[in-house]
């Protein structure tokens, strides 16, 4: 157990700022927080609520770091790309170098309906650094359940939006967006992403719960935000009052955790090839998911379905939002590559 001097001294400009102080500090060391992917918004998040001193950090991402990451995944480098390694696992590694005083949890799964209440139930935050809009509604669900606030965040292209939801304080992401997750929505794969708006929107996230773990409530901002970097905008609007009639917060209907699907995930024996059937239709016209995917590979398309071959892997995409991933035998793999791609 580090001096108390020690711990004074590793924060003592974030003591010095007045609304956090000693009390603050305090709180801040004895909150749980659990962060919900690990990419661009992820890494941020988790840098600065460690560096914060949040006492207890979940870390939860399934996925493996790649070359392509390094352009604005911050806390990963050339060496963890190379071996493949675990996003949860190098991350922690990195997080333990740089705050020894926090304890520091990894999970290396897929958040789905079975594992959601085990992994987020348990903390008194929770931080999105996801892109999967099903993976949003189940964290949504958790949140109302056991009365969790969480830091909604999404960043693409040069744009982004955040939001920090508190249940029965703040609409829920059902209010906001409605029960459907629905498909086809622009992601970092297919529209790319500059890492300047990243760090703003994560930036945001944190200070939002930071402000909610050390007490200062009234200065929650109580607003959805949206920046656009390239286009300097900046728009803030208030977020309101919960919906009575909300199926989720309202009603209590836990839909998401309720649906018992894995993204309707089927194996197609001896082919290699994995179905992806998601809950709700594609909102894309396959013409524009085309026009997406074409500089990512080779793309052929009728009014009926969609081709594209990466190479190592191929996607056939039907209209309704149905896809086979060939040369794919992991289920997890083919949801991560589905909502990557097509968006989920």
């Amino acid at each position: 157990m580090p001096h108390p001097d020690a711990l004074t001294d590793r924060y003592s400009r974030q003591i010095l700022f007045r609304p956090i102080g000693p009390d603050g500090q305090q709180r801040l060391r004895q909150s749980r927080i659990a962060i919900v992917g690990l990419g661009a918004l992820g890494t941020v998040l988790a840098t600065q609520m460690v560096r914060a001193g949040v006492g207890f950090v979940r870390l939860i991402d399934r996925d493996i770091v790649e070359p392509s990451n390094l352009q604005r995944q911050s806390l990963y480098d050339e060496a963890d790309a190379l071996a493949g390694r675990a996003k949860a696992e190098a991350a922690a590694d990195k997080l333990r170098q740089a705050n020894h005083d926090v304890d520091i949890d990894i999970a290396m799964e897929d958040v789905t309906w079975r594992n959601a209440e085990r992994l987020l139930s348990d903390v008194d935050a929770i931080l999105d650094g996801t892109d999967n809009l099903q993976v949003r509604h189940l964290i949504n669900d958790v949140a109302v359940k056991h009365d969790i606030p969480w830091a909604y965040g999404g960043a693409v292209s040069s744009y982004g939006t955040t939001a920090f939801l508190q249940p029965g304080q703040t609409p829920c992401l059902v209010c906001l967006f409605g029960s459907e997750p629905g498909g086809g929505h622009d992601t970092c794969d297919t529209v790319g992403v500059i890492a300047p708006v990243v760090s703003i929107i994560a930036s945001l996230q944190t200070a939002e719960t930071l402000k909610y773990l050390s007490g200062n409530i009234n200065a929650l901002s109580q607003s959805m935000t949206h920046v656009d970097v390239w286009r300097n905008e900046f728009v803030s609007m208030q977020l309101g009052e919960p919906q009575a009639d909300c199926p989720c917060c309202g009603q209590r209907e836990f839909r998401a955790l309720r649906a018992r699907s894995d993204g309707m995930t089927v194996s197609l024996c001896g082919r290699q090839t994995i179905q992806v059937r998601p809950e709700t239709p594609l909102q894309v016209p396959l013409d524009r998911m085309a026009q997406r995917l074409a500089s990512l590979g080779t793309v052929t398309h009728s009014s009926s379905l969609l081709r594209c071959d990466f190479g190592a892997f191929q996607i056939t995409l039907f209209a309704d939002g149905r896809a086979l991933l060939h040369g794919i035998e992991d289920a997890a793999q083919a949801r991560s590559l589905y909502a990557r791609y097509i968006g989920m």
